[in-house]
């Protein structure tokens, strides 16, 4: 009986836990509010980016995953984030920039934002906080999280795990039902 009262609230849980994540608000690179929301049914890879880091290169596979699976429903979108050795320090046009013409990235790339410490953009708490869906500072540029096209939150990968890693991609093609 405590079983069938249990599944109910867990799943209760988890569709409030991402309605709030839908809900926080961040700039896109115009400066205009988003959230998640805007990208409501989509499978979303978040990735916090930076021009500078021995990590950029990942650019090149980001984009090769938006490339291949977006016509499927996932969409990459980089946070900008200056919280590791100062690795991006330019504006957003120098970012969109250097991304565009080092890298020919297309996927959206928004307004900086901190990922740790006392300026930890709400998004980031909501992931990574005591309470969050994978707690745990983000250790460096590049981090990435899977979002489900529910709004759930379904895996966290570290930097250093590379765009094309199997684990990666084979959590990308579940969500994306392939």
């Amino acid at each position: 009986m405590l079983r069938h009262l249990v599944i109910p609230a867990i799943a209760l849980a988890s569709t409030a836990f991402a309605a709030d994540l839908n809900s926080i608000a961040f700039l896109d690179a115009a400066g205009k509010e988003s959230s998640l929301k805007a990208y409501q049914g989509k499978v979303i890879l978040i990735v916090n980016v930076a021009s500078k880091c021995g990590l950029t290169p990942q650019y090149e596979g980001l984009e090769a995953l938006y490339q291949k699976h977006k016509d499927a429903g996932l969409v990459v979108l980089g946070f900008p984030c200056n919280d590791f050795g100062g690795q991006e320090p330019g504006t957003i046009a120098e970012i969109q920039t250097f991304c565009k013409t080092t890298y020919k990235v297309t996927f959206p790339l928004l307004a900086k934002l901190s990922v740790k410490g006392k300026d930890q953009h709400p998004l980031y708490a909501a992931l990574t906080g005591p309470h969050g869906a994978f707690p745990g500072d983000v250790t460096w540029n590049f981090g990435k999280f899977l979002i489900g096209r529910d709004g759930k939150p379904l895996a966290r990968f570290e930097p250093k795990t590379k765009p094309d890693a199997p684990e990666l991609t084979a959590a990308i093609e579940k969500a994306l039902g392939k």
